[in-house]
C-alpha cells in the first residue's frame, strides 16, 4: 500500500467506494463485511471482518429470486398433469 491519501465522496444513499489500491492491498471481494468504528468526531476506522457470516433464510430470498418463474403456480400443475394422461 502507498501512504498516498484517496478521497471518496458520500452518496445521497450513505453509501462510498473504497479505492481500487486499497480493495486489491486488502483483498476485499463483493460480499464481505466490514465493521465500522467511530474513533473521534473526525475520524472512522474500518475492520475487515474475516470470519463468514452464515446466511439466514431471509438473505436467501434475494438469491431465489433470480430462479422465479413468470409462469403461475397453477399454470405448471396443469402442465404437469396434462403428461399423466
Amino acid at each position: 500500500m502507498s501512504a498516498k491519501t484517496d478521497t471518496t465522496a458520500i452518496t445521497e444513499r450513505g453509501q462510498t467506494s473504497i479505492p481500487a489500491e486499497l480493495r486489491r492491498a486488502l483483498g476485499l471481494q463483493p460480499g464481505m463485511r466490514l465493521s465500522w468504528e467511530a474513533v473521534s468526531d473526525t475520524e472512522i476506522r474500518l475492520h475487515v471482518l474475516r470470519t463468514p457470516v452464515a446466511a439466514d433464510p431471509v438473505a436467501m430470498l434475494g438469491f431465489a429470486r433470480r430462479f422465479r418463474a413468470s409462469r403461475r403456480t397453477a399454470d405448471w400443475m396443469k402442465e404437469l398433469r396434462e403428461g399423466d394422461d
